[in-house]
């Protein structure tokens, strides 16, 4: 589980790298750059959830010792 996280974290990570790069900041809700922005949002969002899942394994594995 824990590769699963970390390879997903990597791949947000890259998407949120790309779609930077897409961004136009004369521009920033038109078009291409629009999409990108929802994009690097999306990406943000799945990051955070991926951590949420990596507490929650951790904090699951210290209850069950305990």
């Amino acid at each position: 589980m824990k590769i699963f996280t970390i390879i997903l974290s990597v791949i947000a990570v890259a998407l949120i790298i790309f779609n930077a790069t897409k961004l136009n900041f004369n521009a920033l809700f038109e078009g291409e750059s629009q999409t990108a922005l929802i994009t690097i949002v999306a990406a943000l969002c799945a990051l955070v959830l991926l951590q949420i899942l990596r507490i929650s394994k951790k904090i699951e594995k210290l209850s069950n010792k305990g």
